[in-house]
């Protein structure tokens, strides 16, 4: 598939970088099209989600990097692609199940894999224990949406 133009965000896992992370990529969606105002808060919400697991749980002993990258695809398609170096997830699928959360007691729900999936037509995770984490998300306007899936 052609790729229109692509980007790279590297920024250290800092809390306050999420909101940036967000706002940069809904930036960057512009480009594909006209958007609804619904879809655009779906993708803001689906990277803040991605971006926070990667802050919250990735590097739990420190600051590491957390990298976005991010594709207009043929066809009017946004990918997204959000990776750290950290400690990685022992079972995605678990950690894919709703409510699951390994920082209860941070008052964590446990949904933010359940939103980037129902926000985004195509999420996949890959991890391996200490050699970090890699969310891909893909979404497509919606007068695509119904011929890529």
């Amino acid at each position: 598939m052609e790729v229109k133009n692509s980007m790279l965000l590297c920024f250290p896992s800092l809390s306050q970088n999420e909101r940036f992370a967000r706002q940069a990529v809904a930036a960057f969606a512009l480009q594909v099209g006209d958007w609804t105002l619904v879809e655009l808060d779906e993708i803001m919400t689906a990277v803040s989600e991605a971006v926070t697991n990667a802050i919250i749980h990735a590097y739990e002993h420190g600051v590491g990097e957390v990298r976005i990258r991010a594709r207009i695809l043929e066809g009017n398609g946004l990918e997204i692609i959000v990776e750290d170096d950290g400690i990685g997830i022992e079972d995605v699928a678990q950690a894919m199940e709703p409510m699951f959360t390994t920082k209860a007691d941070q008052e964590r729900t446990g949904m933010g894999f359940s939103f980037m999936e129902s926000f985004m037509h195509e999420l996949s995770v890959t991890s391996k224990p200490n050699q970090g984490t890699s969310v891909r998300m893909v979404k497509w306007l919606a007068a695509q949406s119904d011929t890529q899936e």
